[in-house]
């Protein structure tokens, strides 16, 4: 069945805002400007900064929410569903997961390529296989775990390239690209969390897609927003990147944009992105399906990469390429994309999970990941 245009649109559109979010955040890293007060020059370091604009883009979604269901009321027949009434504090615990995990990935993305950074987050299969077996009583088919298992062995590839590039890399330290590597992993642990969370006491209460990500996105912004006023007198010694060494100089990088205005350019395409790819992730899986978002998800991670190469952000290594193509394998059998072929082979059928195994659940654990 062929696609119409509005859905190749929607598949442009989540690919390419996908791909913008990860590079305008590695693009801000690369800057240099000075600082305030006569500060030298030096690298533009300021994750939390960047992840409250991230925030305030998952934030935007709730306003997009809104202007959809007031246009659809003044139609002559609604057909959007808002969904009951809830408590929004239910997003509270998610929120708070959400905002630490983003933040550590944010800080990671300081000390790697911007096309690891990708591939790692694929970790978040595993994590999420394993609570979602330990906390929400699912049983995964044995495809699943064979995906989990695949998975960890793309990410040995993924770190073992990291650490062969990390010799010959003048922007990172090896320790440097270990550690960010490590980082984002341990990230995905927290992202799983969040996840589970959502599964077990959110989305049982049917909240619209774009309701549910703008209402985390509102506590991040605003409780993050918050932090950085005590973050500006917590030090932290040598793990700070910023001159005063302290968890996170806010200030500072207000100082830095005013002397390198392209950075709020960067930053700002980080914020629309984050918003307009949830939109077309979502639109992605109503209008398609969510296998269909899946493999868009997987395919931004070779834009992200071949982008990164032709700008020089980074150098080709083969190994990369072995371990996607791992951690791709790890995804399509996680995700059952496998299963349409082994259906044409009778001896291959495996029977499908029992509690929550289908696209519907797997969507729910992809919704609103930036």
């Amino acid at each position: 069945m062929a696609w119409t245009k509005y859905q190749l649109f929607l598949a442009g559109l989540m690919l390419t805002t996908g791909s913008i979010n990860t590079l305008s955040a590695k693009w801000a890293d690369m800057f240099s400007a000075p600082g305030c007060s006569d500060v030298p020059k030096h690298s533009f370091s300021h994750p939390f900064v960047q992840a409250v604009g991230m925030f305030l883009g998952e934030f935007a979604c709730l306003f997009v929410f809104y202007t959809l269901l007031c246009r659809d009321r003044r139609s002559p027949e609604p057909q959007m569903n808002p969904g009951p009434s809830f408590n929004p504090l239910l997003f509270l615990p998610p929120a708070l997961c959400d905002m630490t995990g983003t933040s550590i990935m944010y800080v990671a993305l300081n000390m790697t390529s911007a096309s690891s950074f990708q591939m790692l987050r694929g970790a978040v299969i595993i994590f999420t296989g394993l609570l979602s077996v330990a906390f929400l009583g699912r049983r995964l088919v044995p495809s699943q775990w064979l995906g989990i298992f695949v998975t960890i062995l793309g990410l040995v590839v993924v770190g073992l390239a990291d650490f062969v590039s990390g010799h010959h890399d003048d922007s990172h330290k090896l320790s440097e690209v270990i550690t960010g590597d490590l980082l984002i992993i341990m990230a995905q642990i927290i992202v799983a969390v969040q996840m589970v969370l959502e599964e077990k006491f959110v989305y049982k209460h049917d909240v619209h897609p774009l309701r549910a990500v703008g209402t985390e996105g509102f506590f991040g912004f605003v409780i993050l927003s918050l932090l950085l006023i005590p973050m500006y007198f917590i030090p932290v010694g040598s793990f700070g990147q910023n001159p005063r060494q302290v968890l996170e100089d806010a200030l500072d990088a207000f100082c830095q944009i005013g002397w390198q205005p392209v950075i709020m350019v960067a930053l700002l395409g980080n914020t629309v992105s984050i918003a307009f790819f949830n939109f077309a992730g979502m639109s992605v899986t109503k209008e398609i399906s969510a296998t269909t978002r899946m493999v868009l998800d997987s395919l931004r991670t070779v834009v992200i990469w071949a982008v990164s190469l032709a700008l020089g952000w980074e150098v080709f290594h083969g190994l990369q390429i072995l371990g996607f193509l791992i951690l791709l394998l790890g995804a399509a059998l996680y995700n059952g994309l496998h299963q349409p072929l082994m259906d044409k082979l009778p001896w291959f059928r495996s029977r499908a999970p029992e509690e929550g195994g289908g696209a519907e659940e797997r969507e729910r654990l992809i919704g609103g990941q930036g």
